[in-house]
C-alpha cells in the first residue's frame, strides 16, 4: 500500500518543488543576460564560379565534395544572385552592402567610393581579428584588415605577387594553393586567439585565362564533358543585346590566351578561321614558368597544338565549337578541382583544432559564369547563369544541416547577416537584409518578392548592353538602354533556359504592367534613378 502522504509533508514538498523551479528560471534567466560567445566569420568567395559547376547544384560537369561539405552541414541556397554581375562591382558591394551606383564602383572602371564603411571595419572596430587573403581585385590597401596578402589586380596562377603591409612579395608555386597555405598558416600561427576572427579566403580561380596545376592540367585535358542544351542559340527570340554580345565560344575565344595554342602554332598554320583578334595572353602567362613548371605543362600543351594543327583547318564550324567548349570546360573545371581540393584542406584544419564549432563557413562567388549556355562564356547579362550565384552557409548548432532555401537572396545581404551573427550593429544606410532568420529556418520573417539589378559597362569588352531589372521567382522583367530602347520578359517556370522574350505576347500584358510597377518602385527604394543613369553615362564618355 502507498503511505498517504500528511498535508505537512505535501506543503513542505510543494515549497521545494517551487523553490527549485525559481532557481532554475533565476539560472536561465543569467544565461541569457551573459554574451554568447561570437562565432568566427570565414568567408570563401572564387572568382567567376558557376553554380553550374558545383555538384551540390549539379553534378553533371564536376564533382566538388570538399565545398558541398558546407552544404551538407548547413544550408544552400538555389535562388542566389548578384546585383550587378562584373567582378569588382560585385566585390564592393558585398563589402559595403549597398548597390553598386551608391558605392560608386558600377563597372570595373569606375573608382570605389573609398568613404564608403566596409563590413571587415565594422568587425576590427568590434574586436574582431580580420584578415583578407587571395583576391580583392580592387584597390591595394583594403580597408579594416589586421592582416592581408592580396593579389595586385586580377593575379597570376603560376608564381603569383602578392601585396603585403610590408611590402610585395612573389611565391612560387600554384595560386589556389598558395592562399590555402597562407590562410591556414595565419589561423594556425599569426592570428590573435584570443580574439574572434573574420577572414575572408578568396580564390583567383576560376578567372580568365585558365590554366589548372599541372597534375589537374594532365588530368582534365582527358575527360570530356556534355553540352549544354543552348550550345548552339541562335538568339532568334531575344532582342538585340544576346545577338550583338562579344562572348560567342567560336567567335570571341582566344586561340592562345584561352585553347593554349602557341603563337609560334599559329603563325605557322597561316589564316586560322573563325579569324579572333589575338592577344599575348598564352606568352604572357607561359613566361611566369620555371623550367621545372614548364616540363610539367609542355607535354600537354605540345598535344593540344600538335592535335589543332592536324585537325582545324578541316573541321566545320559545329566541329570548331564542340572542340573549343572541350577545351574551355577542361580548363576551367580543373582550376575549380584545385579549389575543390583546397577547400577540403581548410575545412579539415577547422575540424583538427576545435574551430568548426564556432566558425561559420561561407561559400560564394563573385558572380554566375557562362559554361557554354547561349553559345557563351563569361557573365555581364542578367540571363539565370550569370546572375545567380552559388550560396552555402555552414554555423554548427544554428542552422539545420542539409537545409535547401529558394528565396531571392542577394550578396547585397551578406554584411548585414555577417554583422547580425556576429552582434555587430548594422548601418541604417546598408540596403540589403540581413539572412539570419532564413538560416534558422524562421521562412516566415522573410518578406523579399523580388530583387534589384543593373549593369552598367557598356561599351566595354563583351559589348553587352546597359540593363536593369527586376526578378521575382516566376518572372524576370529587363529594360536594356543607352543606344536601344528595349524590354524583356521571361516566364522562368516555363522557360528556365531564358529563350523566348514574351513581352510583347498579349497574354503577358497585365504581368507586364505590375512589374513594370514594382520596377519603378524598387528603383526608388533602393535610390537608383533615370537621372543616375544619365550621370553615368556622362561620365563614362568624358572618360572614354
Amino acid at each position: 500500500m502507498l503511505k498517504k502522504i500528511s498535508t505537512r509533508n505535501l506543503i513542505t514538498f510543494s515549497i521545494l518543488i517551487f523553490a527549485c523551479a525559481s532557481c532554475k528560471n533565476s539560472k536561465e534567466k543569467e544565461r541569457l543576460k551573459k554574451p554568447t560567445k561570437r562565432p568566427n566569420i570565414l568567408f570563401i568567395m572564387s572568382d567567376d564560379h558557376a553554380y553550374q559547376a558545383i555538384s551540390a547544384y549539379s553534378d553533371k560537369l564536376i564533382k566538388t565534395p570538399n565545398i558541398d561539405r558546407i552544404s551538407d552541414e548547413g544550408i544552400l541556397f538555389t535562388n542566389a544572385c548578384v546585383t550587378n554581375s562584373i567582378c569588382a562591382p560585385s566585390r564592393a558591394t558585398i563589402l559595403t552592402g549597398k548597390h553598386t551606383h551608391i558605392n560608386g564602383k558600377i563597372d570595373n572602371r569606375m573608382p570605389f567610393d573609398t568613404t564608403q564603411v566596409t563590413f571587415p571595419q565594422l568587425f576590427k572596430n568590434a574586436g574582431y581579428e580580420t584578415a583578407m587573403y587571395g583576391k580583392l581585385h580592387f584597390g591595394n590597401n583594403p580597408k579594416g584588415v589586421d592582416d592581408f596578402m592580396i593579389l595586385p589586380g586580377q593575379g597570376n596562377y603560376i608564381n603569383p605577387k602578392l601585396i603585403t603591409p610590408k611590402g610585395d612579395t612573389t611565391i612560387t608555386g600554384y595560386v589556389t594553393d598558395i592562399i590555402t597555405d597562407l590562410t591556414i598558416h595565419w589561423l594556425d600561427q599569426k592570428r590573435d586567439k584570443e580574439k574572434p576572427f573574420m577572414m575572408m579566403y578568396l580564390h583567383k580561380a576560376p578567372h580568365r585565362p585558365w590554366w589548372p596545376s599541372p597534375e589537374k592540367f594532365k588530368e582534365f585535358t582527358q575527360k570530356t564533358f556534355p553540352e549544354p542544351a543552348s550550345l548552339f542559340d541562335d538568339y532568334s527570340n531575344r532582342g538585340t543585346a544576346a545577338k550583338s554580345a562579344e562572348m560567342n565560344l567560336l567567335q570571341h575565344m582566344k586561340y592562345g590566351h584561352d585553347s593554349k595554342i602557341r603563337p609560334e602554332t599559329i603563325k605557322e598554320m597561316g589564316k586560322v578561321e573563325p579569324y579572333v583578334p589575338p592577344i599575348n595572353g598564352f606568352t604572357a602567362a607561359y613566361s611566369r614558368f620555371n623550367d621545372k613548371q614548364r616540363a610539367l605543362y609542355d607535354p600537354i600543351i605540345d598535344s593540344i597544338n600538335n592535335w589543332f594543327k592536324a585537325n582545324w583547318p578541316t573541321m566545320n564550324d559545329t566541329q570548331k565549337m564542340k572542340w573549343k567548349y572541350q577545351r574551355y570546360m577542361q580548363d576551367y573545371l580543373g582550376c575549380i578541382s584545385s579549389v575543390d581540393d583546397n577547400v577540403g584542406r581548410v575545412l579539415d584544419y577547422l575540424d583538427e583544432s576545435g574551430l568548426a564549432e564556432n566558425t561559420i563557413v561561407i561559400y560564394t562567388s563573385d558572380q554566375g559564369f557562362y559554361l557554354g549556355e547561349h553559345g557563351w562564356f563569361d557573365k555581364r547579362f542578367i540571363y539565370d547563369e550569370s546572375f545567380k550565384t552559388p550560396l552555402m552557409i555552414r554555423w554548427p548548432n544554428e542552422i539545420t544541416p542539409g537545409t535547401t532555401n529558394d528565396e531571392m537572396v542577394q550578396n547585397l545581404d551578406f554584411a548585414q547577416t555577417f554583422l547580425e551573427a556576429a552582434q555587430i550593429k548594422i548601418p541604417s544606410d546598408m540596403q540589403g537584409e540581413s539572412l539570419i532568420p532564413l538560416l534558422k529556418g524562421n521562412t516566415a520573417e522573410w518578406n523579399r518578392k523580388a530583387v534589384y539589378y543593373h549593369y552598367y559597362e557598356y561599351p566595354a569588352e563583351h559589348m553587352v548592353k546597359r540593363h536593369y531589372a527586376i526578378v521575382t521567382k516566376e518572372y524576370k522583367l529587363v529594360h536594356f538602354y543607352y543606344d536601344v530602347d528595349e524590354w524583356e520578359l521571361y516566364d522562368r517556370s516555363k522557360d528556365p533556359q531564358e529563350m523566348t522574350n514574351v513581352y510583347n505576347d498579349p497574354s503577358y500584358a497585365a504581368t507586364v504592367t505590375e512589374l513594370r510597377k514594382k520596377l519603378d518602385d524598387l528603383r526608388l527604394k533602393y535610390k537608383d534613378s533615370p537621372e543616375l543613369d544619365r550621370k553615368y553615362i556622362d561620365l563614362y564618355e568624358k572618360n572614354k
